[in-house]
């Protein structure tokens, strides 16, 4: 897959969590904070990066870089994703589905982020296994990472669209008017 530039596209970015960890030594106490950022622009472009910094508005800037350089496309059919999946990533485990219009985002946590600074607008989510947000962050990106488009499936398969998927034509049609 070609290297998507950041700088080309209109970017909105989103703290999803920040996490304060402490290290006791002989002088006191030192602080420091991990920042997970979501970029996207809401028209099939998302990021998502993990800054660590003492400071929490360093963090969030190292996160915003750390997502602009992990920067993936996803490919969607009139506001859903293209297929149903499921994704196992450490202890998370997550499930995305297709929804039909006027469904909207049914999610929580860090998969909403996700899944609306894609530009996704109509998708069931369901987070089976851990419930720490960053590793549902990481399972997230990673299905839509896997996401297929419909056209090179068809091609693979030696079919047409309209064969594979005969409902592809009526969501094209009505979401182009």
């Amino acid at each position: 897959m070609a290297k998507i530039n950041p700088d080309t596209l209109n970017l909105e970015e989103r703290v999803v969590k920040t996490n304060k960890c402490q290290k006791t030594t002989k002088g006191g106490r030192t602080m420091s904070w991990s920042a997970l950022v979501v970029v996207g622009d809401r028209n099939g472009h998302v990021g998502a990066g993990l800054g660590k910094a003492r400071a929490i508005p360093d963090a969030i800037r190292k996160g915003i870089e750390a997502a602009k350089k992990n920067m993936i496309e996803v490919p969607t059919i009139g506001g859903t994703l293209t297929h149903e999946i499921f994704v196992k990533e450490g202890a998370a485990r997550i499930m995305l589905k297709p929804a039909s219009a006027g469904t909207g985002i049914v999610a929580g946590s860090s998969m909403r982020t996700i899944l609306e600074l894609a530009g996704v607008h109509d998708v069931l989510g369901k987070s089976l296994g851990s419930n720490n947000s960053v590793n549902i962050c990481w399972a997230t990106f990673e299905a839509l990472r896997q996401m297929k488009r419909v056209g090179n499936v068809s091609t693979l398969r030696g079919q047409s669209v309209e064969e594979m998927c005969p409902w592809i034509s009526r969501v094209e049609e009505s979401h182009v008017g």
